[in-house]
């Protein structure tokens, strides 16, 4: 029995282009690779995130019902990040 499947996608034309690109330059074998290579990347991305939830967003959620008087407001977090943008925009890293 084959451990693959043969599937038809439809790509936008950029889409197209940029994967045949990558065939084209010798960066891929073939355009299933590059397409086996972005579903891996696609999961991998996919399972960082669900990492993140599990771990860091679940204990900051616990930690502010634990102490509600931890939380600010959405003004206050504007604020925040607007000066954390100025002082980067100041610094030269935006």
């Amino acid at each position: 029995m084959r451990s693959t499947r043969q599937l038809s996608v439809t790509l936008p034309h950029n889409m197209a282009d940029a994967l045949k690109a990558r065939v084209s330059s010798g960066a891929y074998a073939s355009e299933s690779e590059v397409v086996r290579d972005g579903l891996r990347a696609l999961f991998a991305q996919e399972e960082a995130v669900e990492t993140w939830l599990r771990t860091e967003a679940a204990s900051a959620y616990d930690e502010l019902r634990a102490d509600p008087s931890r939380a600010i407001t959405g003004e206050q977090m504007r604020t925040h990040l607007a000066q954390l943008h100025a002082k980067r925009g100041a610094e030269g890293d935006v």
